[in-house]
């Protein structure tokens, strides 16, 4: 199950929501209720993150 990264245009609030199944994706703001949201690109646990939101390059020089 994805979870996504979801912005409002509106407020600039920042959330997660998690897609099960057959969900769609997001249509209001959960702060605000604004219907304009920008989806971000998140960084992916197996690429080295800290898990503090930042993105970090992983130390490793590759697959094996």
């Amino acid at each position: 199950m994805p979870l996504y990264e979801y912005q409002c245009d509106s407020c600039c609030h920042a959330f997660e929501y998690l897609v099960m199944g057959e969900d769609h994706e997001p249509t209001n703001c959960p702060e605000c209720g604004e219907n304009k949201l920008t989806r971000l690109m998140s960084c992916a646990s197996f690429l080295g993150g800290s898990g503090d939101g930042v993105c970090a390059p992983s130390t490793s020089s590759g697959f094996s």
